[in-house]
C-alpha cells in the first residue's frame, strides 16, 4: 500500500474514533498553530463551507478537494492533503 494511502487511512481512523485533531485532541497541542488542509476530510467530517454547501459536517464524499479540516501546522502534506496559498 502506498504511503499516501496509509496516511489517508490513519486520518480516517482518527476521525472515525472521534478524536478531533483540531479540537485539542490527543494528536494536537491545544496551542499548536493549525492550518486548513484540503482533500483529506472524510464524508461528513469537513470543517466548514465549500461552493457546494454552507455547513460543517455536510460533505458527501471522502477526500473531496474542496473540503477541508484543520490539522496541526506542517502535517497536511504529510497526510496527502493540499494547502492553498493565503489560507
Amino acid at each position: 500500500m502506498k504511503q499516501k494511502q496509509w496516511a489517508q487511512l490513519a486520518v480516517a481512523a482518527i476521525l472515525s474514533a472521534g478524536i478531533g485533531v483540531g479540537s485539542g485532541g490527543v494528536l494536537a497541542d491545544a496551542e499548536a498553530p493549525m492550518e486548513k488542509c484540503y482533500g483529506i476530510a472524510k464524508k461528513g467530517m469537513n470543517e466548514c463551507a465549500t461552493p457546494n454547501h454552507s455547513c460543517a459536517g455536510t460533505s458527501t464524499t471522502d477526500n473531496d478537494p474542496n473540503e477541508w479540516i484543520y490539522v496541526p501546522q506542517g502535517t497536511c502534506t504529510k497526510l496527502g492533503g493540499i494547502l492553498k496559498k493565503g489560507e
